[in-house]
């Protein structure tokens, strides 16, 4: 009379113990993905490493300097540039060249907290608060307009003997009047090169072209003035005039 029961409790183990091996094995089934680190979304990385290292490196190189661009390691373009307009360029970019924007407003890929985390960290790792203590640097930006005419003959004082003679360029440097270039770098890109030089390339800030006469806020204006008049008005364009092509392509 036990034989009903006796198969019913035989099932029931039986039961429970794959329930229970379904349940211990499911992790490891054929296919199944291990268990690892979540993937963060985007949107939500605030690394300033890794912010950096995707959206700034590639320009401003690995560590703040060493790339094409200015060095945003450099203590002395960060004790000339305000807060306001590290985020500013950063999240609208320099329209017309190189630089482009990375805010989402703008449409680019980062949050506005993102951008925050860049310039505040960008500040507490790489500027030095006593930089220019003592000094009285130009602005950043130019608060006059500078003459052209002048700015050729503050080129020959500051500059030629480095860029050589009409800006064409000598020795590994070359040449700062090349169309090409002018036409993607924007004014305040020439000025902040003066500015700034490129410290890993061993060319000098404003104060050190010439030994003990460092450059003015006019100067420096005016030495923007002259390369921009050297920009070509349409870029890309290899001759000033031709005869028109007919339709298809052909000289008519």
């Amino acid at each position: 009379m036990s034989l009903p029961y006796s198969r019913s409790l035989t099932r029931f183990t039986l039961a429970t113990f794959l329930a229970i091996l379904t349940l211990v094995g499911c992790s490891h089934l054929p296919g199944r993905p291990s268990a690892g680190p979540e993937v963060v979304r985007p949107g939500e990385v605030q690394d300033f490493g890794t912010l950096y290292k995707q959206n700034c490196a590639g320009c401003h190189g690995p560590r703040g300097k060493g790339g094409p661009a200015v060095s945003l390691a450099d203590p002395v373009y960060l004790s000339l540039v305000d807060d306001a307009t590290l985020r500013r360029v950063t999240a609208n970019g320099i329209p017309g060249t190189l630089m482009p924007a990375f805010a989402r407003s703008a449409g680019g890929t980062l949050t506005a907290e993102q951008i925050e985390i860049l310039v505040q960290q960008m500040r507490a790792r790489w500027a030095q608060p006593d930089e220019l203590a003592g000094e009285n640097p130009p602005p950043y930006a130019a608060v006059s307009t500078g003459d052209a005419a002048n700015g050729e003959h503050v080129y020959k004082t500051f500059c030629a003997s480095c860029h050589g003679p009409g800006g064409r360029g000598q020795g590994k440097l070359g040449s700062i009047v090349d169309g090409s270039y002018l036409a993607l770098v924007s004014d305040q890109g020439l000025r902040t090169a003066v500015l700034v030089g490129f410290p890993d390339q061993g060319a000098p800030d404003w104060r050190n072209n010439v030994h003990g006469q460092p450059m003015s806020a006019q100067e420096i204006s005016d030495v923007v003035a002259w390369l921009r008049a050297q920009r070509p008005q349409f870029p890309g364009q290899p001759y000033a005039s031709g005869p028109e092509l007919a339709p298809g392509g052909s000289h008519e």
